[in-house]
């Protein structure tokens, strides 16, 4: 990109827009003032080129990327991010000021690592472009192990090695000549957070009937639909059968000449299978649905590649069946819309629900009485677990009453609320070395700027969950095998609009994203998506006790963990045994333990324990990306 200054920009493509050479990057302005490499998409791009077409811009192709350049070069770097509307990761190098301009989405569904490696600033979409530069150092950190450990994930700026840091959503990271010189990383700045997206929303609450809203949100998602559904390549989507994904499809129908390509994973177990209503849904909006049944064994068999997949330990079971459905919309479209989302931006998780009515309860009683109920709860659980178990019962009623002592101490709706979705309540008693960083980066307070718990929990889940977890599955699944995914319903004035609605418009009667229910039933009867929603997460629980045993009790093994030295070796291997025989269920903190230590295990020629050691240089193959040095 600029040999003077030492930058070198590099990138892999999956074509979307434009699959000529006219497309490709790293891409240089027409005035030579600016370079871009860009991974992801900008959906509003061709009414931004006929607007620069009538100032006298002259484009060469047809790209999104062509578009940016010279969004760039007319209003600047802020000014243009403002301006797209789509999903992003991008590099821009400005060779003029000599700076360097990391960006991401306001939803954060295109990922960008970046930070100092053997004197060296690298980033990228992917850690293993990171590790593939010959001055890599790869020190893992323990406070990002720590947060693994608790939330399934490792919510940003960390990610698994020391000085190196995920850009946060809605973010610009801009690095000066003089930056580059002294090796210093300066902070972050946001061009949208959800938190001012909401104060705003609130402060201007929607002043239409619930109807009017309905409507206002069909058109809204229309536009975003139908924006996303450019593409110079095969497009179709995912169909769960539920509500978001079914909303999102009967949109596109609506709006395709032809039938839809919809895709959806059936399952051999009756209790986690919703490929039935997804083919009932799917028939009455006449797609041309895809459906693949895969059994336990075939899910078995994706969890060894899931830690080269995900480049850093993710421990959601649904990204086992989500790597199998990707595969499977590959071999007919490169790019596929879909429905998430739904649930953080109008109230759908059922823990929504359950935490609003424990808090209702408990907060009735004073803390001193409710610890000294706990105390007497847990031992009369515990005592009513181990009787069970002797006489071979399944001791589901004290499981429920354990659970209950743990929660009833709480001071706060927000500590409430984090140990209700912690799998890990106590990662301290799993680890050698637990050290979970300070504060909250700034969540608590926004917690407790908004009124009511419903929002305090969506805005939680939103700005953590959603993008750590829930894009990071999606996006990473889908660039193992080429295809992009899309999501309409985080077209930022869907999420603005969400915001300005009362409670009331998304739940009601014991149910949640209540106005996305209306505008499905406009397209869609009733009968085919209300229903209990079954999730799409694996039984790994139980796996681990049967036909994963093996696997489990390898990467468990006392001399496996003493060796790596992470876990303290005899409490894993006291609650493995727990778990084996049935007296708890430690299954989804063992589920953690399990991904990180096949991550680990993937990955140890390229990771130390102490920056300094420096690995033989890898030879990887990286998914589309973007890569500096």
């Amino acid at each position: 990109a600029d040999a003077d200054a030492g930058v070198g920009l590099g990138h892999r493509r999956l074509a979307i827009q434009d699959l000529t050479h006219e497309g490709h990057q790293p891409m240089h302005s027409a005035d030579g003032r600016y370079v871009l490499i860009f991974n992801g998409e900008i959906y509003n791009f061709l009414e931004l080129m006929h607007e620069l077409e009538k100032r006298g811009h002259v484009f060469r192709g047809h790209s999104d990327t062509e578009v940016m350049l010279a969004v760039f070069t007319e209003c600047g770097i802020e000014a243009a991010v403002k301006c797209f509307l789509g999903m992003f990761a991008f590099a821009l190098w400005d060779r003029h000021e000599r700076e360097l301009h990391l960006v991401r989405d306001r939803a954060g569904e295109k990922p960008l690592y970046y930070g100092w490696s053997g004197g060296v600033f690298l980033f990228g979409s992917e850690l293993k472009a990171l590790r593939a530069h010959p001055r890599w150092e790869g020190e893992l950190d323990r406070e990002a192990l720590t947060l693994f450990l608790r939330h399934n994930y490792i919510p940003a700026p960390h990610s698994i090695y020391r000085h190196i840091s995920k850009l946060a959503p809605g973010s610009i990271l801009t690095l000066t000549a003089r930056d580059f010189e002294t090796r210093q990383t300066p902070a972050p700045k946001a061009y949208w957070s959800l938190s001012s997206a909401a104060q705003a929303g609130l402060a201007n609450p929607f002043p239409g009937s619930a109807q009017e809203a309905t409507e206002y949100l069909r058109e809204l998602l229309r536009q975003a639909v139908t924006m996303q559904m450019v593409a110079d390549v095969p497009i179709g989507a995912f169909l769960s059968g539920g509500i978001d994904s079914s909303t999102v499809v009967a949109t596109m129908q609506a709006h395709s000449p032809r039938p839809i390509k919809t895709f959806s994973i059936g399952f051999g177990e009756a209790a986690h299978d919703e490929a039935p209503f997804a083919k009932a849904v799917a028939s009455h909006l006449g797609t041309q649905h895809t459906e693949l049944y895969v059994h336990a064994g075939a899910l078995q068999q994706t969890i060894p590649r899931l830690a080269t997949i995900y480049d850093e330990p993710l421990a959601d079971t649904s990204h086992i069946p989500t790597v199998l459905l990707c595969e499977l919309a590959r071999k007919q479209v490169t790019v596929c819309l879909s429905g998430d989302a739904g649930d953080e931006l109008f109230g759908g998780y059922a823990h929504y629900q359950k935490t609003q009515k424990v808090w209702k309860i408990i907060q009735t009683i004073p803390v001193s009485q409710r610890q000294r109920l706990a105390k007497l709860l847990s031992r009369t659980a515990r005592r009513g677990i181990e009787l069970q178990h002797e006489i071979g019962w399944e001791p589901g009623f004290f499981k429920r009453l354990l659970r209950l002592s743990e929660l009833l101490p709480v001071i706060s709706d927000e500590a409430l609320y984090k140990l209700l979705i912690s799998p890990c309540r106590d990662p301290q008693d799993w680890l050698t070395e637990a050290k979970e960083p300070a504060g909250n980066n700034g969540f608590s307070s926004s917690w407790s700027d908004l009124p009511r718990l419903l929002q305090r929990m969506m805005y939680w889940d939103f700005v953590r969950y959603l993008p750590d977890e829930i894009l990071a599955k999606v996006d990473r699944a889908a660039m193992s095998v080429s295809l992009e995914t899309r999501i309409p319903l985080l077209d930022y004035r869907i999420i603005e609009f969400a915001w300005s609605l009362p409670d009331s418009f998304k739940q009601r009667r014991g149910k949640g994203k209540w106005i996305l229910r209306q505008l499905l039933h406009q397209y869609v009867p009733p009968g085919l998506v209300e229903r209990p929603k079954k999730g799409f997460a694996a039984p790994v629980e139980d796996w681990i006790r049967g036909e994963l045993r093996p696997w489990a009790e390898e990467l468990l093994s006392k001399n496996r963990l003493r060796q790596d030295g992470f876990f303290q070796e005899q409490i894993v291997r006291k609650k493995w045994a727990e778990h084996l025989a049935r007296t708890r269920d430690w299954g989804r903190p063992l589920w953690n333990v399990l991904m990180f230590q096949g991550w680990l295990e993937s990955h140890k020629s390229q990771t130390t324990r102490r920056a300094g050691t420096v690995p033989s240089p890898q030879v990887v193959r990286a998914n589309p990306e973007l890569v500096a040095r």
